[in-house]
């Protein structure tokens, strides 16, 4: 195979993940500061032309903060979305802002990606969180964070966990009453192992089957996941 002949077939692999992203679909950027700060704010994914650019709806203006700052050229940043009619996809590319317009609307346009790929949320992807959650073992409710998520499970830390007396395999519940608009969300995990920490404990658990249509919501929420 040609050199000329294989970058014909890379450029024709990059354009059919990234038309698995219709026009209009909600991505997440990542924005990371020089300083190591980093932050996701939703958008909309406009479209593209295939070897050339992208282009994507500027988020909000007033969510952003001070990461607006950073939205310059030269940035790079990177773009997540979730591919419709695929349960539990996601394409993902990096990329650097070549420009921003202001007409028609504000639009970001970002160099035409070097490679693109497809994640499987039902593999073994595992997204870091911050969500505030209850979790309930018995008759009581303890307040916890879940520190990160994936399709099998999630780490779930309990600031008084050295009151919590937790087994292996006992099963628990975690409720999340709110998560950036998803609200009272339930999921039934079993505790996997636990770890006692200087502040608290540190919990992992593993989702059991009858939740797996609330992960999989969860989950497309958080890749979603919209800036504070």
């Amino acid at each position: 195979m040609s050199v000329k002949t294989a970058q014909v077939i890379m450029a024709e692999r990059l354009s059919r993940n990234l038309g698995l992203l219709q026009a209009g679909a909600k991505v997440t950027i990542d924005i990371s500061t020089p300083a190591g700060q980093k932050s996701k704010h939703r958008t909309t994914f406009i479209g593209y032309l295939p070897k050339q650019y992208i282009l994507i709806q500027y988020p909000d203006a007033n969510k952003l903060g001070n990461f607006a700052q950073y939205l310059k050229q030269g940035a790079g940043v990177t773009v997540r979305g979730l591919i419709e009619g695929h349960e539990g996809a996601v394409v993902a590319f990096v990329s650097t802002i070549t420009q921003t317009l202001q007409i028609p609307s504000r639009i970001i346009v970002l160099s035409f990606p070097k490679s693109v790929s497809l994640q499987s949320l039902r593999s073994s992807m595992r997204i870091d969180t911050d969500i505030v959650t209850k979790v309930k073992a018995g008759n009581e409710y303890w307040q916890a964070s879940m520190m990160d998520v994936s399709i099998n499970g999630c780490q779930i830390f309990v600031g008084e966990g050295e009151k919590l007396v937790l087994a292996n395999d006992k099963k628990m519940e975690i409720v999340i009453e709110d998560f950036q608009g998803l609200s009272n969300l339930k999921l039934l995990a079993e505790v996997c192992n636990s770890k006692q920490v200087s502040s608290g404990i540190s919990l992992g658990l593993k989702f059991l089957p009858e939740s797996k249509a609330a992960v999989t919501k969860l989950l497309h929420h958080a890749v979603t996941l919209e800036g504070a």
